[in-house]
């Protein structure tokens, strides 16, 4: 059996290495991301990660796990902002207050997909001009759900979350570790 992530994000490698996990191939799908009129942050981002680990190339023994982040200010899901203009957008409409990151994670072992969300409420401080400034010259915002990436200089601007932390960075470890087991993957083989 390979392990295949279908996932271009080098912190969800960095996770999965905590795990001790290295993918046995990386292939990022390509599928059409937009979220469908009307649909909630919870339902979209679940629906992402199944799409995704549909879209993946392997063979019918391979282990495929994909993950989607969503941002969700209320029933606003907050994408990839397109250019600094909108990550300074997502950025102080979340300035000064909580919203929910989810991340789910799916999955794929043959025609079998096993499939968990994750929902972690975050605190944003408000944001001063000068903060937001600085923080979008360094470019951190680029592919990152919400315009921010916890791991970062943003973590700076987080006083308080309740839930997962890795699963605001992109990948909740206990939870992607459960689907892993239950699709029979061999983890926490004997350490060499």
């Amino acid at each position: 059996m390979k392990f295949i992530l279908g996932s271009g994000s080098p912190r969800r490698l960095e996770l999965l290495a905590q795990l001790g996990l290295t993918p046995d191939a990386v292939r990022p799908p390509d599928i059409d991301e937009t979220p469908v009129k009307a649909e909630l942050p919870r339902p979209y981002c679940a629906r992402m990660a199944v799409e995704k680990v549909r879209a993946v190339k392997a063979n019918p023994d391979d282990l495929v796990l994909c993950a989607d982040t969503t941002v969700a200010l209320g029933r606003r899901i907050l994408g990839k902002p397109a250019d600094a203009g909108e990550a300074a957008q997502f950025l102080l409409a979340m300035s000064g207050r909580r919203h929910r990151v989810i991340t789910a994670v799916a999955v794929r072992r043959g025609d079998r997909v096993w499939e968990k969300d994750v929902v972690t409420q975050v605190r944003m401080k408000a944001i001063s001009d000068l903060e937001l400034n600085f923080y979008l010259q360094t470019g951190e915002w680029r592919g990152k759900a919400g315009g921010y990436g916890i791991q970062g200089p943003a973590q700076a601007f987080i006083p308080w979350i309740s839930g997962s932390f890795s699963a605001v960075v992109g990948l909740p470890l206990a939870e992607t570790a459960g689907l892993l087991q239950a699709a029979g993957y061999p983890l926490f083989k004997d350490a060499p």
